[in-house]
């Protein structure tokens, strides 16, 4: 081999290296903050522009480390929103509490003004739904199957959650129980799949995580891979079943420690009054 060629060939090794590692060394931990503005249907005047950081997917585990995961609450609480949710899927593993023992005392340290709503994920549950149960209530973030009233003046708006669509009782209407018709109510569910699901309560705004996204999404094409029913369910701000349904690309990786097109993000919401979008 000359000198030309081995130069050629050298270049090219690198080049697909440098293209083969960008998905797992770059762009998975390049977390991003991003905003969006969400139509909130029966949104009270008091609340137009309330801000919610959105916390979701971190899966602490595997090349997700408790030091990176203080860095997102770090991060988040430095946004300085009116609340912080967090929609599940909080560690890795399976079958063992020890990543649910390490990520919650970090996750306890998120603090907002109108408070820390969060609910549980699947993962959470495969990994020991009794100890999730327990530092979700521990930390008083809990709002599965509860709402919770936030209160500008006179006028307020609901913060419920629901349970894991796969490993729970979704509980959507229980959470509600007692509110009042015409009221706005915000659902923190993990899964957005929960919204095609039998409840009677109208809502005007369903916020979950659980897609990543797809984690690649191919230009033109879109993620080969969703892990929902509805693969109209991706991301961003989407109109479903008369509610406005928000689905974050969340922090961390499953199945394949990739992400390609499909940066992480810490969502920041600012509600405005408005139909679903």
């Amino acid at each position: 081999m000359n000198r030309r060629m081995f130069l050629k060939t050298t270049l090219l090794g690198a080049g697909c290296a440098l293209v083969g590692s960008y998905p797992v060394f770059i762009e998975r931990n390049r977390v991003q903050v991003n905003r969006y503005r969400v139509p909130v249907e029966h949104l009270p005047p008091a609340f137009n522009g309330f801000t919610i950081a959105h916390l979701t997917d971190v899966h602490l585990g595997p090349l997700v480390s408790p030091a990176f995961v203080s860095g997102i609450v770090h991060k988040t609480n430095a946004l300085g929103t009116d609340m912080i949710a967090c929609t599940g899927d909080y560690v890795h593993a399976r079958n063992t509490a020890r990543e649910v023992n390490r990520v919650w005392p970090i996750l306890s340290r998120l603090s907002a003004p109108s408070g820390v709503f969060a609910v549980l994920g699947n993962h959470d549950h495969w990994a020991d739904a009794e100890r999730s149960r327990y530092w979700l209530k521990r930390s008083g973030q809990d709002i599965r199957h509860r709402c919770r009233p936030i209160y500008r003046g006179r006028d307020r708006i609901l913060v419920g959650g629901a349970g894991d669509y796969w490993e729970d009782r979704l509980g959507i209407d229980d959470a509600f129980s007692g509110s009042d018709a015409g009221e706005c109510r915000i659902l923190l569910s993990h899964n957005p799949d929960a919204v095609d699901t039998r409840f009677r309560t109208p809502l005007s705004l369903v916020v979950s995580g659980h897609t990543h996204g797809g984690q690649v999404v191919i230009p033109f094409w879109g993620p080969p891979v969703l892990p929902v029913k509805n693969k109209r369910y991706t991301s961003g701000v989407i109109a479903a079943r008369g509610s406005t349904l928000f689905i974050s690309r969340g922090v961390g990786w499953a199945i394949c420690p990739v992400r390609f097109n499909c940066s992480p993000e810490i969502a920041v919401l600012e509600l405005a009054a408005g139909g679903p979008a």
